[in-house]
């Protein structure tokens, strides 16, 4: 139980899970925006 009060009151892994979060929004962000973009332009083929 240690170990999840540490994590859940330590600052420095606070901001390692924000930047995390951050960064796997972003890539399903673009993920999504390529997938889209390369199914329309199949189909105005």
């Amino acid at each position: 139980m240690n170990l999840l009060s540490m994590i859940a009151n330590d600052p420095v892994v606070m901001f390692s899970f924000g930047g995390l979060a951050i960064l796997l929004a972003i890539s399903a962000y673009y993920v999504y925006y390529f997938l889209k973009h390369i199914q329309d332009d199949s189909k105005g083929r």
